[in-house]
């Protein structure tokens, strides 16, 4: 094996119209964006798990802000406790870091020792990309610049963002699908997506948010359906809704009943809408209970998860 300086040194420097025709656009982006899915999908799945499991820092989010974890330590706590080899990191976690090429190599080289994936950031506090100021909307934009190109030197496909604007339905879609728009430009030229979790506001209206997706039209701007985040919205509406659009998927967990199952979402229904849009790429964990500490929460949810996947692979 090479010397350890040498190789973190090499792994550092290595580093819109009326609103039928809109309707009419969202339904052909959704039908469409599903299609490619199924398609691509195909025969392929034949002998392959229907999903693979990742786990979101957010899960961890209490011991990491008491100091007992650290963010370096995140990738080497999912494979040795959770056998889990794919990791979702929070910005707020390294929130000065995003420029630190040294930094960054360190936790890439974490990765790399441990066989632990990286397929995305949550990012969160750098403005409203769908502000109604112009202004900072555009600072917003600038500001998720360089989580984009530190995504890509940990080897990301995507950065999950907001979609903060007003409560104007028809104005905050305009607005929102503009800062996306500008950010998903920036994103296509580092081979980063830029995708939305429904994560409050309108952004938890699942048709508000694939209307919105659909009207900024890049490849490269999807969703990440959170299970637990429709608030009043149906949630297994919403995840329909805007499943066409995702390149993530968010399993969010709370409470489990004796069974094991989660007390406010039927995994099993959630899942066969994930996979009936053709989506069997990474599912992460994201435990946000209190009845359970959150090493148990996270196993309770992997278990869960682990279940339903037993379930549709042997149908």
């Amino acid at each position: 094996m090479t010397n350890p300086l040498e190789r973190r040194r090499f792994l550092q420097i290595s580093a819109a119209g009326g609103a039928a025709v809109a309707m009419a656009g969202i339904a052909h982006g959704q039908e469409a964006a599903t299609q490619a899915n199924k398609k691509n999908a195909g025969q392929q799945r034949k002998g392959k798990l229907p999903f693979r499991i990742s786990l979101a820092e957010w899960s961890l989010h209490r011991t990491l802000r008491s100091g007992k974890l650290d963010n370096l330590d995140f990738a080497k706590t999912a494979k040795e406790e959770f056998k889990i080899n794919a990791v979702e990191y929070v910005n707020q976690f390294f929130k000065d870091k995003a420029e630190d090429k040294n930094y960054l190599g360190e936790l890439k080289l974490r990765h790399d020792d441990f066989g632990v994936k990286c397929p995305l950031i949550m990012i969160d506090g750098e403005g409203a990309l769908g502000d109604p100021d112009d202004a900072k909307r555009t600072a917003a934009v600038e500001n998720h610049y360089k989580w984009v190109e530190a995504a890509k030197f940990l080897g990301c496909h995507s950065i999950r963002v907001n979609a903060q604007s007003n409560n104007d339905y028809e104005e905050a879609k305009k607005l929102a699908a503009d800062g996306l728009r500008r950010l998903s430009e920036f994103g296509a030229k580092h081979d980063i997506n830029i995708i939305v979790e429904n994560h409050g506001g309108l952004s938890s209206n699942g048709k508000w948010l694939a209307e919105t997706i659909s009207s900024v039209g890049l490849d490269n701007c999807g969703t990440l359906p959170d299970f637990g985040n429709f608030h009043d919205y149906d949630r297994y509406q919403g995840v329909t809704e805007t499943m066409p659009f995702a390149k993530s998927v968010s399993a969010k967990s709370h409470d489990f009943d004796a069974e094991g199952n989660e007390t406010k979402t039927d995994y099993t229904k959630m899942m066969k809408i994930v996979l009936d849009a053709g989506y069997h790429s990474w599912v992460g964990i994201e435990y946000e209970g209190s009845k359970l500490d959150e090493y148990a929460g996270i196993k309770a949810t992997k278990k869960l998860l682990m279940k339903v996947r037993r379930e549709f692979a042997e149908a």
